[in-house]
């Protein structure tokens, strides 16, 4: 197992210790999506966490990272779960997408949020590549899941960096655009699942 894949994994045991359990989260939001058809995009690849889930339910999908340094930790996870050709990973910028109007179905956001600089145009960009009755899934952290993750990266020695905009301006936000929001929680997340009226 290579030094990356040990990495997850302690960070795995040290949130199982505060009661997340990171697949049973990444499970709930895909739960929450149902029904999955057509096309399925993930914006923000990270560790693999989703794709590897999503991979494990047999579906294939696309998954895009700004970060060479994620998608190859991703491609690790992928590779050492014997899922790697399920999940065709690419190197994208969230805020200018080479992906076609309208070409996915369905399209994931989990945990990316409190990362964007710029959400709202990223918001756009996926809402861009959405189909007409598309739907576009977004998750992340309460409050609750947030102060987690903050005390996982003390003790790792590092910091959460947390950007100023929540998910409830975000929510707003498609609201204002037209899209109808479903809401579902875990103890940890808020998810949305936003789609297009008719």
């Amino acid at each position: 197992m290579s030094e990356a894949l040990s990495r997850l994994a302690r960070r795995k045991e040290l949130q199982a210790r505060y009661g997340y359990d990171l697949d049973r989260e990444r499970l709930a939001v895909i739960e929450a999506a149902r029904p999955l058809d057509g096309r399925i995009l993930e914006a923000g690849t990270g560790r693999g966490h989703l794709a590897l889930n999503l991979a494990r339910l047999g579906y294939h999908l696309v998954s895009f990272d700004q970060s060479v340094e994620q998608l190859d930790f991703a491609r690790l996870n992928l590779e050492a779960n014997g899922l790697v050709e399920l999940v065709e990973l690419r190197q994208e910028d969230g805020e200018n997408l080479s992906l076609a109007d309208g070409s996915f179905d369905v399209i994931f956001a989990v945990n990316l949020i409190h990362h964007l600089k710029n959400p709202y145009r990223v918001m756009d960009e996926l809402q861009r590549v959405l189909g007409p009755s598309g739907k576009l899934v977004i998750s992340d952290f309460n409050e609750r899941g947030l102060a987690m993750m903050a005390e996982i990266h003390r003790l790792e020695g590092d910091e959460h960096e947390v950007s100023g905009i929540s998910l409830a301006e975000i929510e707003e936000y498609l609201k204002a655009n037209g899209l109808n929001i479903k809401k579902a929680r875990t103890d940890f997340e808020i998810i949305l699942v936003a789609s297009k009226p008719g």
